[in-house]
């Protein structure tokens, strides 16, 4: 053997011992960088909307974790839905930390980034052909991202590139996540031969988790598992031999008894009696209101779709999940029980997906599926441009004048005077939603909540407008301020503070004045 032979082997042999080295994947490297961007850019936008909702819970929590207060008034917390899994591992993490609740939930952003980037990655894998490439999974991420319309919708679920700065941190992400990941999993098991029965049980347990953190994104998740087992097994349904055998429908019945077990057992909350429950389907209705202005992008992803119905027919999950999400829709609107309607961020996944796979069929291409691809660039470019780029391109950074993400005014001035736990008045739309998330406790909640009756949110609310009536009398708003231990006020610039409450301090980039009320 010659020394350049003998060397060669060597090399490869001490190649093997290393073992193979293994290359990113082209979701590793724009998931990653998709993250590190994502992260930066949603902990750069203020406190608003929902979140001081969600950062009140976590504030609630560390202060009493087994017995909570409401999320938002001085009141009994039992039976409020807000008191999650999600939220109780939030509070967890702020008492071993000391953090406060709003600093929880920014921090939750990234995590519940993570465990999103990697269900889609999985699920990509489990709707996708033999021939798919490997680039699936990142022009599935795309197309979530920007396929929407060309009218932003900032709602809590609808994961959107410049709805994600905002919500980013709630539940509703994390559940969409862990979403992703039940499907998947529910396409491994069909995978098998024989019934997995531990596999099938802790999907049904994944399922009540969903169930617990955010209920009506469990809607999205059941219907997406009966996308993949129905056509599955859809002749072994009337088929003796396979009843014989195990019973096909036993591992599946499995995990709907896994899933209510899990959401049965949780102590704060019965989520089984929000069945039913119309107090948030006013709120809702604004979602089919300029429904094509908002999706009509996602309607870039029925040729493949399309496509896909061709070879398949109804057997195909991503076909059979666009076609069950539209009837929960329009049950949501003939029923007007329109916080079904929240489903309409979910219903544009199998459009956005099919595509995605679509895309990623290696070439040669067919002329059709070039048109495709070029139309779907552009429609990415117009989504980007007409309601996404603001919420990764910095207004100082900004050429042209992008939309930004909504900049709320800190309330934390506030704080430097009033502690945790008293009570505050205020009917401004923006102080009402923030100031519950640095644990202060409003008079009147501005959301509806099963913890409260919503005749007594009204009454709490008249209240409210009675005492800032300039007409109101000293006797009235005196009784208002003992019946609700009322200490603060916080007035708007148009607002004039009554004789009894001292002014403390104000915001100038506001306007906004904070009194204390003397004798409180």
């Amino acid at each position: 053997m010659s020394a350049d032979l003998l060397t060669r082997t060597r090399a490869r042999g001490a190649t093997a011992l290393r073992g193979h080295r293994r290359r990113p994947t082209p979701f590793m490297v724009f998931g990653g960088l998709f993250w590190l961007v994502m992260s930066l850019a949603y902990w750069r936008v203020p406190m608003c909307c929902d979140f001081g909702q969600h950062a009140a819970v976590v504030e609630r929590l560390t202060a009493d974790l087994l017995s909570p207060r409401h999320p938002m008034a001085d009141l009994p917390g039992d039976g409020s839905p807000y008191y999650t899994p999600y939220a109780v591992t939030q509070a967890l993490f702020a008492k071993l930390t000391g953090l406060a609740g709003w600093e929880v939930v920014k921090l939750s952003g990234p995590v519940n980034l993570l465990v999103l980037l990697t269900g889609v990655a999985r699920f990509t894998r489990a709707v996708s052909r033999p021939t798919t490439g490997p680039w699936a999974p990142v022009f599935a991420l795309a197309a979530m991202l920007l396929l929407w319309g060309t009218l932003g919708t900032w709602w809590s679920g609808f994961l959107g590139l410049m709805s994600m700065t905002g919500n980013l941190g709630y539940p509703s992400t994390f559940a969409i996540g862990l979403t992703f990941w039940a499907w998947a999993w529910t396409a491994s098991l069909i995978r098998d031969s024989a019934p997995r029965w531990r596999g099938h049980a802790g999907l049904g347990a994944l399922l009540g988790l969903i169930l617990l953190v955010h209920p009506i994104t469990v809607i999205a998740a059941a219907v997406g598992v009966a996308a993949f087992v129905v056509p599955a097994h859809g002749r072994q349904w009337l088929s003796r031999a396979a009843w014989r055998r195990y019973g096909v429908g036993l591992p599946w019945l499995l995990a709907v008894l896994a899933a209510c077990a899990v959401a049965a057992m949780w102590p704060y909350f019965s989520v089984f009696s929000l069945a039913g429950d119309s107090s948030v389907d006013a709120i809702h209705a604004r979602l089919y209101r300029n429904t094509r202005e908002r999706f009509w992008l996602g309607a870039l992803g029925l040729p493949a779709l399309w496509a896909r119905w061709r070879r398949d027919g109804g057997r195909d999950p991503l076909v059979l999940l666009f076609g069950l999400d539209l009837l929960v829709i329009a049950y949501g609107w003939f029923t007007g029980h329109y916080t079904y309607g929240r489903v309409t961020g979910m219903a544009l996944v199998p459009l956005h997906f099919a595509l995605a796979v679509e895309l990623a069929t290696p070439r040669p291409w067919s002329r059709r599926r070039r048109a495709l691809g070029v139309a779907a660039v552009a429609a990415a470019l117009t989504g980007f441009l007409t309601v996404h780029a603001g919420a990764v391109v910095p207004r100082s950074l900004d050429p042209v004048g992008f939309k930004q993400p909504p900049r709320w005014p800190t309330y934390a001035w506030v704080t430097q005077h009033v502690g945790r736990g008293e009570v505050i008045l205020a009917d401004g739309y923006r102080p009402a939603r923030s100031l519950p998330g640095y644990g202060l406790n409003l008079v009147a909640p501005p959301w509806p909540d099963p913890a409260l009756e919503e005749r007594e949110r009204s009454r709490r609310w008249s209240a409210v407008h009675t005492y800032l009536a300039p007409n109101s009398s000293p006797t009235r708003r005196a009784e208002i301020v003992k019946r609700y231990g009322v200490r603060w006020l916080l007035l708007s610039p148009r607002q004039t503070a009554p004789p009894e409450a001292v002014v403390v301090a104000w915001d100038p980039r506001s306007g906004e004045v904070l009194a204390r009320v003397r004798g409180a």
